[in-house]
């Protein structure tokens, strides 16, 4: 037979914590991982060894081991995913949320001179006035990520939407 696990070496565990575990290693809607974890906590506070856990668990020792060790030092906290490496953002949240609200803000709001914003115009816009140099399809990304997106500009045929359109337009040719 393995070796038991010293239920002192683990840790003292409160009766909340205890329940805690239970509630966890029972639960259907939390996520696998932790389910597991908490299931490797379950069997060794009821006394179980890891060869055992290893067999009805079907998990390597090595992993039994990892788990048991975050949770006897960390308790029920040690059992959550640590934070993982990887390529800090490249655009802080403060510069994110500048270009959401700049793409919120009517343009004529800013003395702009046109109604609407266009993926151009607010690249640009962000550049010159913000100092957010970025790229149209990361601006457009970004955007999309806040759960904002671009409408395709409609024309329609009838009156314009500029009263003075005719005007700056200039003569109409002689062939219309």
């Amino acid at each position: 037979m393995g070796k038991r696990l010293d239920l002192a070496h683990l840790r003292a565990t409160a009766p909340e914590e205890r329940q805690a575990v239970a509630r966890l290693a029972r639960s259907r809607t939390a996520p696998a991982r932790a389910v597991e974890r908490a299931r490797v906590a379950q069997a060794a506070l009821d006394g179980e060894t890891v060869e055992e856990m290893a067999a009805h668990l079907g998990l390597a020792r090595h992993t039994i081991y990892l788990w048991l060790n975050r949770f006897a030092t960390r308790g029920l906290a040690g059992l959550d995913d640590q934070p993982r490496s990887g390529r800090p953002a490249t655009y802080t949240r403060e510069q994110v949320g500048e270009i959401v609200a700049t793409a919120l803000t009517d343009p004529q709001t800013l003395d702009l001179p046109f109604q609407s914003w266009t993926l151009d115009r607010l690249v640009s816009y962000l550049s010159e006035q913000k100092g957010i140099a970025m790229k149209r399809s990361r601006v457009n990304e970004v955007l999309l990520t806040e759960g904002l997106r671009w409408r395709q500009q409609e024309t329609w045929f009838g009156e314009r939407v500029d009263p003075e359109f005719a005007a700056k337009r200039g003569r109409e040719k002689p062939s219309t």
